[in-house]
């Protein structure tokens, strides 16, 4: 009785130890974090893997959590021992600051069926306006106002180019030591309410950033 119990037993661990052998997709990271060069169009991160197990895994599907980032991968199955690897391409566009996308995995693998991949982008600030929004109330004085630029030390601006959508504002740009820059915006006239949306660009290169000048009423602007 013993002897079949003790059987039973070693029958039990060599179907366990055999089901872990079929493990699956092995991910060297699920996490990457990514540093692009200022001014860089696309963010890539790569995802590497191996099948440790003893069966050929099928990928079903790969979606991204937004539609600025796509994956992709060079083979659909992955023999045991075989190793592969995702992309992934976060468009930067305009975005700046910390970016968080994720990946989601899903293969026929029973153990593990699905694997959210997550993709971190640190997207530098290459202009920094302080404010990006300057207005007259109706009727004000006609005097300019001040928006201040720092711009970051990897663009090597040594000027501004500001373009307004508006002839009824002009600007005039002037260092203010370095890596900064001040521009004076002044509307011709603010007896009634006009708008404009002012693009600013290093001379160096690189995405533009975007400011508002506006002419309001004393009831708005209060808002």
């Amino acid at each position: 009785m013993k002897t079949k119990i003790l059987e039973l037993i070693a029958i039990f661990m060599a179907l366990g130890v055999a089901h872990t052998s079929y493990a699956g997709l092995k991910w060297e990271q699920t996490q990457v974090e990514l540093h692009p060069a200022p001014g860089a169009a696309n963010a890539v991160g790569t995802f590497s893997y191996k099948n440790t197990g003893d069966s050929v895994i099928h990928f079903k599907s790969i979606t991204t959590s937004c539609g600025c980032t796509t994956a992709a991968r060079k083979k659909d199955d992955v023999a045991p021992g075989e190793t592969g690897e995702i992309t992934a391409t976060f468009k930067v566009g305009a975005s700046t600051g910390v970016q968080q996308k994720t990946v989601r995995v899903e293969t026929d693998d029973t153990k593990a069926p699905v694997t959210v991949l997550a993709l971190r982008a640190v997207i530098p600030q290459m202009l920094e306006l302080r404010p990006s929004f300057v207005f007259w109330e109706n009727s004000e004085p006609a005097r300019p106002k001040t928006i201040m630029v720092k711009a970051a030390k990897e663009l090597h601006a040594t000027n501004l180019k500001v373009i307004t959508s508006s002839n009824d504002f002009v600007t005039s740009v002037s260092s203010a030591g370095q890596n900064e820059f001040k521009i004076e915006v002044q509307p011709h006239d603010t007896s009634h309410a006009i708008s404009a949306v002012l693009t600013v660009q290093p001379d160096s290169g690189g995405k533009p950033v975007y400011a508002t000048a506006r002419v309001v009423n004393p009831t708005i602007s209060a808002q």
